[in-house]
């Protein structure tokens, strides 16, 4: 390539010693580039008889392909360039039902206000599942409410979360202001399915302040995602401990109530995950910087 690039400009400069200097090489340096690309061809290409230098029959062929290769060349690089530079493309992103369901719609409709040419196709699962899907790169983004220990992915905190006792509004317990853990003991529970955010950050909470997780509940049936959880404790099938964007909806029109849990509150973060090699195209960034910049516009007030 730099062959024909010194080729062409000792045409257009009309002397060896003129294409040296454009290029800022030496007159000798320049010789040998000919030399070079005459000894690749089996061809003399340049005519050196006179003061000037002309080109022979092959050189006038050499030096036609020569500016159509370096013209893609340049076209080549800035293509790149302008795609890396371009707020335009695909994203696909895993998300556990907390995220996915209650903060991901409101978040992706402000995105697309700006960034109508970015397109994120999201795909739900349990936290456990949406870190398999990072690491084996079936996503390049995930949200998740549980920080990994992974080493290989990094976890940005993005909002809070507060995990809050719900019955229905008909319950006992449903006008009381707070209730023990122990009177949630006999109550029939609903709980969340192994490999859930919401219910790893309970389990942990509970074994570090009673030394037991969920299973010292009256577990009726264990149900995968919040909104069957929610129905289930709409029919009366019995309590939950769900995130408060889950219930915020039915809290507000009176359909489930809300009952603190005497001397605990219950909080976690939901995070951003992605792999620790993964290395963002320019509108890959740009949602991510959206996100981390307007984090404050899409937490649930009063956590």
């Amino acid at each position: 390539m730099q062959h024909l690039e010194v080729l062409v400009h000792v045409v257009k400069e009309g002397t060896f010693s003129g294409a040296a200097r454009k290029l800022l090489l030496t007159q000798p340096s320049v010789t040998k580039h000919i030399k070079n690309l005459e000894d690749i061809l089996g061809a003399s290409i340049v005519n050196r008889g006179s003061r000037l230098p002309s080109l022979t029959r092959e050189g006038e062929i050499v030096y036609s392909y020569a500016k159509r290769i370096l013209r893609l060349r340049d076209e080549a690089v800035d293509k790149v360039i302008s795609t890396r530079n371009e707020a335009k493309g695909n994203i696909f992103i895993g998300a556990s039902t907390i995220p996915s369901t209650y903060i991901l719609p409101k978040v992706i409709g402000s995105f697309r206000d700006s960034y109508p040419d970015i397109s994120l196709h999201i795909k739900g699962g349990d936290t456990g599942e949406v870190l398999d899907m990072v690491m084996n790169s079936q996503v390049e983004l995930g949200f998740v409410g549980k920080e990994t220990r992974n080493k290989k992915i990094y976890c940005e905190p993005l909002w809070e979360d507060n995990l809050v006792l719900v019955v229905p509004r008909k319950h006992r317990m449903a006008n009381m202001k707070q209730v023990g853990l122990k009177d949630l003991a006999g109550e029939p529970y609903i709980n969340r399915e192994k490999g859930s955010g919401t219910r790893m950050a309970l389990d942990e909470y509970l074994m570090e302040h009673t030394g037991k997780d969920t299973s010292q509940f009256n577990i009726v049936c264990e149900m995968g995602g919040s909104e069957a959880v929610k129905e289930a404790i709409l029919e009366g099938l019995g309590i939950s401990i769900l995130s408060i964007y889950a219930v915020k909806r039915e809290l507000e029109l009176g359909e489930l109530k809300q009952v603190a849990i005497k001397d605990h509150s219950i909080r976690r973060i939901f995070y951003l995950v992605y792999r620790r090699q993964f290395r963002p195209e320019r509108y890959q960034k740009v949602f991510i910087d959206f996100v981390k910049e307007n984090r404050h516009r899409f937490q649930l007030k009063g956590i």
